[in-house]
C-alpha cells in the first residue's frame, strides 16, 4: 500500500455517504495491522460546502467528494482491497488538511 492509495469504501453501512477511503499512513509502518485512512464524503450529501482547508473538495473518478479529515480513523489493513487510484498529486493539500486538523495552522 501506497500513502494516498485511494480504496472503495467496503462498509455497506457506510459507503454511500463515504464511498472510498484515503490511506494517508506512512509506507514505513506498513508492518502493522492497521492503517490511518480518511473518507472521502460525497459533497451533495454534506450541502456542497467545505471548510476551507480543513474539507478540500476533490474530483474522483468524476464524482465531486470532500476529503473529511475530522473523520480520520484507523482500520483493519485487511478492509483495505486494491487501491483504485492516488491522491499523491494532492498531497499538499491533504497534508495542509492534517496540519490544520491538529495544529490549527
Amino acid at each position: 500500500m501506497a500513502q494516498f492509495d485511494v480504496f472503495r469504501n467496503a462498509s455497506a453501512a457506510t459507503r454511500k455517504h463515504f464511498p472510498y477511503l484515503v490511506d494517508i499512513q506512512s509506507s514505513y509502518l506498513e508492518e502493522l495491522a492497521t492503517r490511518i485512512v480518511i473518507p472521502l464524503g460525497n459533497a451533495s450529501l454534506f450541502g456542497d460546502t467545505s471548510m476551507k482547508g480543513l474539507t478540500p473538495e476533490i474530483t474522483f473518478q468524476g464524482e465531486h467528494l470532500l476529503l473529511l479529515t475530522p473523520q480520520i480513523s484507523a482500520i483493519p489493513k485487511k478492509q483495505l482491497q486494491e487501491p483504485i487510484g492516488s491522491l499523491s498529486h494532492m498531497r499538499d493539500d491533504l497534508l495542509s488538511a492534517l496540519d490544520f486538523a491538529i495544529f490549527g495552522v
